[in-house]
């Protein structure tokens, strides 16, 4: 068996120059076609439970201002409103997680009212509300 020996090369640059690659599209081969937003005030642990620590609070404020189930009951919806507004303002303007955290808890708040209300209704035959 012979191996053929090459013949003279027709570019004589051709040595001197890289060969071109075409990447495989694994890696990026070049900058990013599109930017890369960042979130100017991202979401942390920390901030959450900061939220839903201080909504705990304000919350519970609220529902001890309550002297029976309706007056309990109308202070954690406005207590939740009022909550959920601030958590509105903190979304536009201030920290997003801490609004998150809020937003939250009020929410589990509004729940519990409601569970309290429905027992009420259910062993009292009447809507404790009005």
């Amino acid at each position: 068996m012979t191996i053929a020996q090459p013949g003279p090369n027709p570019d004589p640059g051709f040595a001197d120059r890289p060969l071109p690659r075409t990447p495989s599209g694994l890696f990026p081969a070049g900058p990013p076609t599109r930017p890369t937003y960042r979130e100017p005030h991202p979401v942390t642990g920390g901030g959450v439970a900061a939220g839903g620590g201080a909504a705990t609070v304000w919350l519970l404020l609220f529902g001890l201002l309550g002297t029976d189930v309706s007056s309990y009951a109308w202070w954690t919806v406005l207590a939740g409103l009022l909550a959920w507004l601030t958590a509105l303002v903190l979304v536009r303007f201030g920290d997003r997680g801490v609004a998150t955290g809020v937003a939250i808890v009020t929410a589990g708040g509004w729940s519990i009212a409601a569970a309290v209300v429905a027992v009420r209704w259910a062993t009292g035959g009447d809507w404790p509300l009005w």
